[in-house]
């Protein structure tokens, strides 16, 4: 009897189980069949399908691009330009100069100081390669200097020029005008050189009568040789025979009348400093090269110097544009001709270079081109009385400007935007990368239009 109940109990169990189980599987069968319903009407549709399709076909080309070669990342890079512009990092730089140590994670450098501005940016190049520098007034002598390197093979070339050539310039402006504040320097009536302030200068007037020559040249070489001292313009010979390219004592550069030759001060700065500067190369074999842009404003004269294809260009009272320089490129019929009788050659090659590698013909570094003096550092001087162009701007700018903008365009440009904060340097630039620049880019914009230009008494530079 308690078997027969025990066997109900379990035949009970087991028949609720199994139809607790079967209604569980319709169920589920029945959510199935209503989700694959819902599949086959939104989802497996021929115009969904074909869209589908079209999109991984676009996606897997595009990743396919993301993964080549150089090439596609520079094409990629132009067709983000507005992106790649809204991600520069704008960092104000501090000092007057741009360092290679604190540019390291730069991508753009600006400066404003009194009347005048700076803008930078690396573009689209993987490096900046541009050095620029501003001091509106030497030591307090009035004398203002720009300048503008612009760095080619690394930017070994560029530090050194703006860390040696521009200390140099600092110091010798003022000596020289130390000088003319004593009252200029005497000069021997007939050969010209100073008196009175460097002995043994070898004149008729320094070297005594049957004075021990040999013994006072020995002299000399103990003493002053061992004596610490700026670069000179006493010449050594090299290992190859030829002179030493120095800068001179600042009497050279002074005359009688206390007008200073900053032509010649600048040329012979250049070179001497071009000439440590292959030096150091050799020894670090690095290649790299430079050209190199300088200003000097006093009172209305304006001096600038100019090795290689930076550029400068003024606006005078009439918004015209004056050049206050030309471009050194291997096709001009001067540069070529100098080229060939060293014994050299230029090649097309999307642009004219020097043997194949170099698009411009005259720069400092460069050294394995410049010991066959293929390319050379000697700067093109020009003076410009300010007074009589009345100007209101001046623009110096490395290449990377003047690949996209005439001088005309950049004059035109800058002359509607001179009241900006940054005086159209910043716009300037930025509409140079718009406008495709492959280069570095910089712009240094010299506000003077409020100076007043007297031709019988030129003014001071405005310092503030």
């Amino acid at each position: 009897m308690e078997d027969d109940l025990e066997d109900r109990v379990l035949y009970q169990t087991y028949l609720s189980h199994v139809k607790l189980m079967s209604g569980l599987g319709q169920g589920l069968g029945a959510g199935g069949g209503h989700a694959w319903r819902l599949l086959r009407l939104y989802v497996l549709r021929p115009e969904v399908l074909v869209c589908g399709a079209v999109m991984i076909l676009v996606l897997a080309y595009l990743q396919a691009v993301d993964s080549w070669a150089p090439w596609s990342q520079r094409v990629g890079d132009t067709r983000s330009l507005f992106g790649r512009l809204q991600g520069l990092q704008h960092l104000v730089n501090g000092s007057v100069g741009v360092g290679a140590s604190s540019s390291a994670e730069r991508l753009s450098w600006e400066l404003r100081e009194g009347d005048v501005a700076a803008y930078a940016v690396q573009g689209r190049r993987p490096k900046m390669e541009d050095r620029f520098v501003v001091n509106d007034n030497i030591d307090g002598t009035g004398v203002a200097l720009y300048a503008v390197f612009d760095g080619h093979g690394g930017e070994f070339a560029a530090n050194f020029a703006k860390d040696k050539l521009i200390p140099n310039l600092n110091r010798k402006v003022a000596e020289v005008k130390k000088l003319v504040g004593e009252g200029g320097v005497k000069r021997h009536p007939v050969y010209g050189t100073p008196m009175g302030h460097s002995k043994g200068s070898g004149t008729p007037e320094t070297v005594k009568k049957g004075a021990p020559v040999e013994k006072k040249n020995s002299f000399r070489k103990t003493k002053l040789d061992s004596i610490p001292r700026p670069i000179t313009r006493e010449v050594r010979p090299t290992a190859s025979g030829e002179p030493v390219p120095t800068s001179g004592p600042a009497s050279n550069y002074v005359d009688s009348a206390g007008t200073v030759n900053y032509g010649r001060m600048l040329t012979d700065e250049v070179l001497a400093v071009d000439h440590l500067l292959v030096e150091a190369a050799k020894k670090n074999m690095d290649v790299a090269g430079t050209t190199a842009l300088l200003a000097i404003i006093e009172g209305s004269r304006l001096i600038v110097a100019n090795v290689g294809d930076s550029r400068g260009v003024m606006c005078d009272s009439r918004g015209k544009a004056i050049p206050l320089s030309f471009d050194h490129k291997p096709q001009q019929m001067r540069e070529r001709k100098r080229i060939k009788e060293a014994g050299g050659f230029i090649t097309f090659n999307g642009v004219w270079r020097v043997a194949g590698i170099l698009a411009t013909s005259r720069a400092l570094g460069d050294y394995p081109l410049k010991d066959k003096k293929l390319v050379i550092a000697n700067p093109d001087i020009l003076t410009f009385d300010l007074s009589n162009h009345k100007p209101q701007f001046i623009i110096l700018a490395s290449d990377g400007l003047w690949d996209t903008f005439s001088n005309e365009e950049a004059v035109a440009f800058v002359r509607e935007r001179l009241a900006e904060p940054h005086m159209g340097a910043k716009s300037l630039t930025l509409q140079s990368y718009y406008r495709g620049s492959l280069d570095n880019i910089t712009v240094v914009v010299i506000n003077l239009k409020d100076r007043q230009w007297n031709s019988t008494s030129p003014v001071q530079p405005k310092v503030v």
